[in-house]
């Protein structure tokens, strides 16, 4: 159980905080911190500043949300973004960048403010804000993450390395990842296809 702490002050006001503001996600009840927590819990940084995304982590969600609305059957397919959390099982919830699911039945599950319990047919996720300091190091994380998507009933999970200039390309059904360079043609579902270098490219981003 997480508890509530009070913060140094700023600007002369007196903060309090539960370390469960500060979770991005929990695996088998194992709470995954955002990256940057201890800072807040210092009273270094702000609550908003380590759940904000990095200018080019939205520039290229955005860019991949351009992508699916653009090619993809919205009468068939609905997709969320905005961190939408996802339970996949007992004590476990992820945040997804980017979820494409059937819309039937999300539908049927209902719409409310409660996390998503339909597994999405795909997600895509870019770079992360989880604190990895607990794993050896990013692939650790990605690892365990996809492997906990996959086992939920996602079928694809498309995982966009800024830092690495790499695409993780994890198929459920694959016992082998694709793992292909930024600047490389990639299949976000089927029959749509991108290339994210190029795109930031024509957008004048230079990575």
């Amino acid at each position: 159980m997480e508890s509530t702490i009070a913060l140094p002050p700023k600007s002369g006001v007196h903060q309090t905080l539960s370390l469960k503001e500060l979770v991005y996600e929990r695996y088998r009840g194992r709470p995954i911190y955002y990256r940057g927590y201890r800072e807040v819990l210092q009273g270094k940084k702000t609550v908003e500043e380590v759940m904000g995304s990095s200018k080019l982590q939205a520039w290229i969600i955005d860019l991949l949300l351009r992508v699916l609305y653009q090619h993809l059957d919205l009468r068939k397919y609905k997709v969320l973004s905005n961190e939408v959390g996802f339970r996949t099982g007992r004590r476990s919830w992820r945040n997804l960048d980017i979820a494409v699911f059937d819309r039937q039945q999300l539908l049927q599950e209902g719409v409310d403010e409660k996390y998503v319990q339909t597994p999405p047919k795909v997600v895509i996720e870019v770079d992360t804000k989880a604190d990895l300091q607990k794993y050896e190091d990013l692939l650790s994380y990605v690892i365990e993450k996809v492997q906990d998507l996959h086992q939920a009933g996602v079928e694809r999970v498309v995982w966009i390395l800024t830092r690495n200039r790499r695409v993780v390309i994890a198929e459920q059904q694959e016992a082998e990842w694709k793992i292909v360079p930024l600047d490389e043609e990639i299949e976000l579902m089927e029959g749509i296809r991108c290339n994210v270098a190029a795109l930031l490219r024509q957008e004048g981003v230079e990575l």
